[in-house]
């Protein structure tokens, strides 16, 4: 706690509930205070605003609103956020109080830490920016600052909604805030000034390399030159400053760091689900250092301790007994003989050789204790030398898919790193077939069962089915693949495909008084076919389409047939004979058939009325609705 400074606040009580035992830290926003919730009695840490901030009416609208939302954060490894408030000015957030250390102070105390140390922490920082992006927060400012380590090896995150509300801000308080952040922004915060959960992923990665490597990747003497290489440089391997460190951990590193959003881990909980496959492998964490705080790894609870070195001071020798060193009666001499002598001397010589022998065999010789040496992350080739080096010997064990350890490289040793073994012995290594695809099958054209089945026997699995007209691919056959075919996909990715409901149905066109040359051609424009055939029609002309079936207008399959009836005009009628009947009677039996009547008067000046003579004549056929011509006398 810090009280080297006299703080005003010290000793007031904040909004009639808080009152502030004493200061915890200065921030570039804020300063935290412990304090007493004089309502619950319970200690808090109480955030206060800088008054530059509070003063802002924007700032505190936003910072209220992010801090109610925080609240709702229930997330063990996530700093709990009790209340919020403005006391006349005094702008605060009440939190979990959590007595210990920042990973900032950890690493000021130790310097790098070992890669299984680091990834003890980086896992519960994982878990609780999953659970905040489930709950709809990105923290947009993940750092060592923000990671605090408990005094009993809890490991919590703090801070979340903060850094934006500060982003939001316009205020010229918040300029230059981004000195202390901007060696973690994502390259998308640098140019756009946007954040999703991939940007607290890039976060995560920086704060990784700099666990392990004691620096974060790029320095620059503004923040402008730093947020630069942010946007323009990728994140360098942490083996490029520190050697030892594994394979699999600049496999991480690089992943969670990549310029691209869309090239990193999608989620918080995929890289955690990479670091617990890395960390598995790792050999057993030690501790940081030899001074009387020693942080060490406890084990497979993914959580750290804090204490002392148990190794007792040295003091001064303990004095012998007087009775060892009172003078001592001179042994009386002996008669040996010769023999006795011989056979001591062999005996000391003996005893000499056979303690040489046992320093020889365990020292050096077949007995002697072989580390395995460091070779995860080597090719086959480079790894068997490197045993063969210090006398163990190499088998390759079935390889395995990696999606992080490049094909041809070792993922994993078993006896792991570290391990002591026998001159001789053999190291089982597992070898990278790197990241296990599928390429999507040729599926175009295949029956819907048929495609089905080839996803599933390619370890891919089917995704949605939908139906699409389509011109050319026969109903019930595929259309198309998405992912299309050739595309490299991990296992059980579902593949959506669109199956053929054959060619859109259309409209039989308007054919009816048309020629049949022109109905034919109108038909197969549209993918129909026509048959013809005819009658004799009283109504249309002759050639011409009196009907078709399927009548116009009725939506058909392309391909459809429709049947055309062609006019043959009217149909035959036989004139009858009226010769010598009158002209009336006459009349009445032409038009009785279907036929025109005409008369013409041969002699204008004795009219008898009767039918001298007719044109056609009785019995010759002509069309229905023909005109008879009557002579009349």
């Amino acid at each position: 706690m810090e009280t080297t400074v006299r703080d005003a606040l010290v000793g007031r009580t904040v909004d009639g509930r808080y009152r502030i035992v004493g200061r915890l830290a200065r921030g570039g926003m804020a300063t935290v205070y412990e304090a007493v919730d004089e309502r619950l009695d319970r200690t808090v840490a109480l955030k206060v605003m800088h008054p530059g901030l509070a003063e802002d009416p924007g700032f505190v609208s936003r910072f209220q609103r992010e801090a109610k939302a925080a609240a709702r954060l229930a997330d063990p490894h996530v700093v709990g956020v009790f209340d919020q408030g403005d006391d006349d000015g005094t702008v605060y957030l009440a939190m979990e109080y959590v007595p210990g250390r920042t990973v900032r102070d950890v690493l000021r105390e130790h310097g790098p830490l070992t890669p299984e140390q680091a990834l003890v922490i980086l896992e519960p920082v994982l878990q609780a920016l999953e659970a905040a992006h489930q709950a709809g927060f990105v923290h947009r400012d993940v750092k060592p600052e923000n990671v605090l380590i408990s005094d009993d090896g809890k490991i919590k995150v703090a801070d979340f909604g903060l850094a934006r509300a500060v982003a939001d801000t316009t205020s010229s308080t918040t300029q230059g805030m981004l000195i202390g952040t901007v060696a973690y922004l994502s390259p998308e915060q640098v140019e756009r000034g946007v954040a999703d959960i991939r940007s607290d992923v890039y976060g995560a990665g920086i704060l990784l390399y700099e666990m392990v490597t004691g620096q974060v990747p790029y320095a620059g003497e503004t923040p402008l030159a730093v947020a630069y290489q942010h946007v323009n440089a990728d994140v360098p391997a942490p083996s490029t400053i520190r050697p030892a460190i594994p394979y699999d951990v600049d496999a991480l590193v690089t992943r969670a760091t990549r310029r691209s959003p869309q090239e990193r881990y999608p989620s918080a909980e995929a890289f955690l689900d990479d670091v617990r496959r890395v960390r598995a492998g790792l050999p057993a964490a030690t501790p940081l250092s030899q001074s009387q705080d020693t942080l060490v790894v406890t084990g497979d609870t993914g959580e750290l301790a804090v204490a002392a070195e148990a190794a007792a001071p040295a003091g001064p020798a303990t004095p012998k007994d007087p009775s060892d060193t009172a003078p001592q009666p001179a042994p009386k001499r002996r008669r040996r003989r010769r023999r006795g002598l011989v056979v001591g001397i062999v005996f000391v010589l003996l005893a000499i050789a056979g303690a040489a022998f046992a320093a020889w065999y365990l020292a050096a010789g077949p007995g002697r204790s072989i580390p395995v040496p460091g070779i995860v992350g080597l090719q086959p080739a480079a790894a068997t030398a490197a045993l063969n080096e210090v006398g163990l010997a190499l088998e390759e064990g079935e390889p395995a898919y990696s999606e992080t350890v490049k094909s041809g490289l070792i993922i994993s040793a078993d006896p792991t790193p570290g391990t002591e073994l026998s001159e001789g012995d053999t190291v089982t290594v597992v070898v990278s077939r790197g990241p296990e695809r599928y390429d999507v099958p040729a599926l175009k054209g295949k029956p819907l069962d048929k495609a089905k089945s080839l996803l599933t026997s390619g370890n891919l699995r089917v995704g949605d089915v939908t139906e699409a007209y389509d011109e050319k691919i026969k109903a019930g056959l595929v259309v198309s693949a998405d992912p299309k075919a050739g595309t490299a996909l991990k296992p059980d990715t579902p593949v959506d495909l669109v199956v053929s409901k054959g060619p859109k149905p259309v409209p039989v066109p308007k054919v009816l008084g048309t020629s049949l040359s022109s109905a034919t051609k109108a038909l197969e424009k549209v993918g129909l076919k026509a048959t013809s055939s005819e009658e004799y029609s009283t109504s249309v002309a002759t050639g011409l389409v009196v009907s078709a079936n399927p009548t116009p207008g009725t939506v058909v399959k392309k391909g459809t047939t429709v049947a055309l009836v062609i006019s043959k005009g009217p149909p035959p009628v036989t004139v009858p004979n009226v010769v010598g009947l009158g002209a009336d009677d006459a009349r009445a039996k032409l038009e009785a058939a279907g036929l025109r009547v005409q008369e013409d008067q041969l002699v204008p000046v004795i009219k008898f009325g009767l039918v001298y003579s007719q044109s056609p004549g009785g019995g010759d056929v002509v069309p229905a609705g023909s005109t008879i011509t009557i002579s009349l006398v």
